[in-house]
Formats: structure tokens, sequence, C-alpha cells
């Protein structure tokens, strides 16, 4: 098992039970706590974890909420979001929608669109596209997150690979003027090989996202082409955003 893998694994232990011991998490993954502890040193690094006696745990500053609240969270946002994001998409496109609340409204958006090949890593986002009038709709493979129904792993980047996308729209954790954050690890690879396979990255956030203090850093704002949120931008991010040759569009 590779670093990555074990720390993804640490991760998942962690926020299903809490607190885990050093000797434990070794023991479940069959290697030394000497590993484990080298593991552990990048995560709290990464400000992803706290180690204090032989335990880890998770800071309570980095957990999103769960997803149920994030779709009821600036709902009313979320949806003229949606909406203006849908409206430059066009019939016919190959689209990636990235797991999110605000790409789930996104997807319902959609649902008239026609001739569509819809990539995603979303079993949510997939249930809503699937039954669209001439809609293609791919999901990518591998572990299912509990909490948002997302894919994610090896498997999830291998079958990317295998596509070009026209559009794809992120939801991200948070937008600040250092660039796309979010909260977990195992984004990080992914949403990196779906930019790089895209015409146009779009990213949708509500004005919360400018606000949050993301822990992963997914991808410079150069790596995006357009910003779609419901008020202006703070004037650091503002100042970032032209800096970086990136259009917003504001929604109200």
């Amino acid at each position: 098992m590779s670093a990555s893998s074990r720390q993804q694994e640490i991760l998942r232990a962690i926020r299903l039970k809490g607190t885990c011991a050093v000797s434990e998490i070794a023991t479940s993954l069959s290697v030394s706590e000497e590993t484990i502890r080298r593991d552990i040193k990048i995560l709290v690094a990464d400000g992803l974890v706290i180690k204090t006696h032989g335990k880890v745990t998770m800071p309570d500053d980095v957990k999103e909420p769960p997803f149920h609240l994030r779709m009821q969270e600036n709902m009313d946002a979320k949806v003229l979001i949606a909406t203006a994001v849908s409206r430059l998409i066009e019939n016919d496109e190959t689209v990636f929608l990235h797991p999110g609340s605000t790409t789930n409204y996104v997807a319902r958006a959609l649902c008239d669109h026609s001739g569509l090949v819809i990539l995603t890593n979303s079993a949510e986002i997939s249930r809503t596209l699937v039954s669209g009038v001439g809609n293609e709709v791919y999901m990518a493979g591998g572990l299912l997150r509990t909490d948002d129904a997302a894919s994610v792993g090896p498997t999830a980047i291998e079958f990317i690979k295998s596509f070009r996308v026209k559009t794809a729209v992120f939801s991200i954790g948070a937008v600040t003027a250092e660039g796309l954050m979010d909260f977990r690890l195992s984004e990080k690879e992914f949403c990196q090989e779906v930019m790089k396979r895209s015409e146009r990255v779009i990213v949708a956030v509500d004005h919360t996202k400018f606000e949050r203090k993301g822990i992963i850093h997914i991808a410079n704002l150069d790596e995006m082409d357009l910003l779609v949120t419901d008020q202006e931008p703070p004037a650091m991010l503002k100042a970032a955003l032209e800096a970086a040759e990136v259009e917003y569009l504001v929604v109200s």
C-alpha cells in the first residue's frame, strides 16, 4: 500500500471513530508504528489531524458540514448559480460535474438539456441526470464516501483518463487568493486530472466559500476559466482573480 493510500485509510478511520491510537492504525494496516508515525507527521503538517500522546484525532475546524446540511445552506443562492451555469452549457457537450451541493443543483438545472455526455464521480448527480432525454451518464468507480456518495481513489482517477471534457464544473470547499482549496486529500489528484482534460473549467460556489479556510490546495486560480458566484469576491480575491486573468460572474 502506498503512503498516499495509507494516509487516506488513516483519515477514514479517524472520521469513523473520532480518535485512533497509532498502534491500532498500524495493526489494521499491517505496517510498523514508525511507518504510521511518518504518515501522520505529513497529515499533521497539512493540518488534517492532531497527534497527542500516541493518539491521533481530527481538528473540529477542518470538518465540512454533512452533505445533507450543505444542500440546505444558501439554497436560493445555489439555485441561482446553478441556473446560470446551466445556461453556459450547450446541448451535446461532454460535461464533468464534481460532487458538491452546488453541482447537485447544476445537475438538476441540466435535466432539460439533451445529448449531454455527463461524467461524474457522484452517485447523487448520476441519479439526477440518468433519466434525461438522450443524455449519457458515466460514473467513476471506486470507493464510495459515506457522506456524499462520491467515488474516490485510483479507480476513479483511471476512469477520467479515458475522456476529454468540454466543460468541467467544480463545487470546491473554499476559494481564496492562494487558490482552490478543499478538505479532503482524496480530492486533489482526481480534480487535477479532470482539469488537465477539460477545455473549460468553471468553479461554482456561493459567497460563504470565500470565508472558509480549506486545508488542501487543489489548484491555482489560473487553472480555472470562470468563477460563478452570488456576491462580489472580497478585494484580495478579486485582485488575485484579475492577476490570474480569470473571469467571474455574479448572479442575483
